[in-house]
């Protein structure tokens, strides 16, 4: 059977899982995405400052990341689905409890740290290991599918949160999100989010599969693989330099004589770019080696800072510099979990790509702080851009090094009848 055929076959059995999954994952980023329609409302209620107010997603961040790989390891055990299904309810009430906030500054980094504690249970893995399990031939594009749920809560979070601020209050507003988000995404999963290793019930005609069945390392022979201290290098470095980037580009714009309306504008391009990069990378590492393609998208951000470095004052230079950056911050996670899925197999992909995802999101609790910091001490931020050039060179490098993947054979699991 060809390679077009495969990839028909798993799309004719399993279309909806990507779908579901996108829409599973899109709740593991409510409290990223939608903060900052709040951030006035809390200002004028509290007198914090703006940074007091995001320090809690760094609070979160860091939270998170302990949890990486004993969550991966709890999807490893019993299966993806019931973990997203509590990971949904969970963290939909834990994102509401942000209503309660007393004004006391400890109160809030409290209440961001139990907010962590639902993020944890809906982190990259447990959707991806699922999608995984179903794709192989057209894997690249299915996890793209999937990650594009952090674009999606991008666009609609925001306006949702506005919209419900402006009418209810935000407190109310925190409620109501939590509330809604779940309400719409929960009967999905219910019905549609299974994994090959999910069982329907007990009842099931297809027998569940057995953990040691599956292709691939073990946790053990994972942990002494280079290719995995290379994924962890190439993740951690472009999180801290690119997220960076992304947090600080309207300030990076505004810093070279845009104006606000303006800035903003093209940081919107961002956005955009960033579906387009997801999918095309998606497609693109279905059809090309994928530690060529990671090294190739992870070089982008280059192009962003040295045209911010050189000519940042160039409107047209600032939008093919958040072109590029969009690009790549659409894909990096497609790209760390399908060569994570490639290089390890099944068998125990949750446990290994936590600890990835534990170094993605490191650099992104720390990566921001860092490039603020840097502004604060030098009055610019060009000494952050110069050296995203170096880490993420860094990063390429690291990606391409790591050569062609084992060829483990899952074909039996992709030919599992729904269950």
């Amino acid at each position: 059977m060809t390679d077009a055929k495969n990839a028909m076959t798993e799309w004719r059995s399993f279309w909806f899982l990507p779908l579901a999954a996108a829409l599973g994952y899109s709740s593991s980023v409510i409290h990223i995405y939608s903060i900052g329609p709040f951030i006035e409302p809390l200002q004028q209620a509290f007198g914090w400052s703006r940074a007091q107010i995001t320090l809690g997603i760094t609070v979160a961040s860091i939270v998170a990341a302990i949890f990486c790989i004993p969550m991966g390891v709890l999807v490893d055990r019993i299966g993806p689905r019931r973990v997203g299904l509590i990971g949904v309810l969970v963290m939909s009430a834990l994102f509401a409890l942000l209503s309660t906030a007393t004004g006391e500054r400890m109160n809030w980094l409290m209440l961001w740290g139990i907010v962590a504690l639902g993020a944890i249970w809906l982190q990259a893995p447990v959707w991806t290991s699922a999608v995984a399990a179903r794709f192989e031939t057209s894997r690249g594009l299915a996890f793209a599918i999937t990650l594009c749920g952090a674009s999606l809560s991008a666009t609609i979070f925001p306006l949702l949160a506005t919209w419900l601020i402006g009418a209810y209050g935000w407190r109310m507003a925190f409620v109501a999100m939590g509330g809604m988000w779940a309400a719409l995404v929960f009967p999905v999963l219910l019905l549609f989010f299974r994994g090959a290793n999910d069982a329907k019930n007990k009842h099931s005609t297809a027998a569940k599969i057995s953990r040691d069945a599956l292709p691939g390392v073990s946790f053990a022979e994972g942990l002494r693989s280079s290719a995995l201290y290379k994924l962890l290098a190439a993740g951690g470095l472009f999180s801290f330099t690119a997220i960076a980037a992304l947090v600080h580009f309207v300030p990076i714009l505004k810093g070279v004589g845009a104006t606000p309306l303006a800035a903003a504008g093209t940081a919107s391009l961002i956005g955009i770019f960033s579906i387009a990069g997801r999918l095309g990378t998606g497609v693109l590492l279905d059809r090309f080696p994928g530690h060529k393609v990671g090294a190739t998208v992870f070089l982008l951000p280059i192009i962003m800072a040295v045209l911010l470095l050189l000519d940042g004052a160039n409107p047209i230079s600032q939008a093919i510099a958040a072109a590029a950056l969009g690009l790549t911050v659409g894909s990096e996670v497609d790209v760390i979990a399908f060569l994570a899925s490639k290089h390890f197999g099944l068998k125990n992909f949750g446990a290994l790509y936590g600890a990835l995802v534990m170094a993605l999101t490191l650099g992104t609790a720390f990566g921001p702080l860092t490039a603020g910091a840097v502004f604060d001490h030098y009055g610019s931020y060009a000494p952050f851009l110069a050296m995203t050039t170096i880490l993420m060179a860094i990063s390429a490098i690291a990606l391409v090094s790591l050569g062609a993947a084992p060829n483990y054979e899952n074909a039996h699991l992709i030919g599992v009848a729904h269950d």
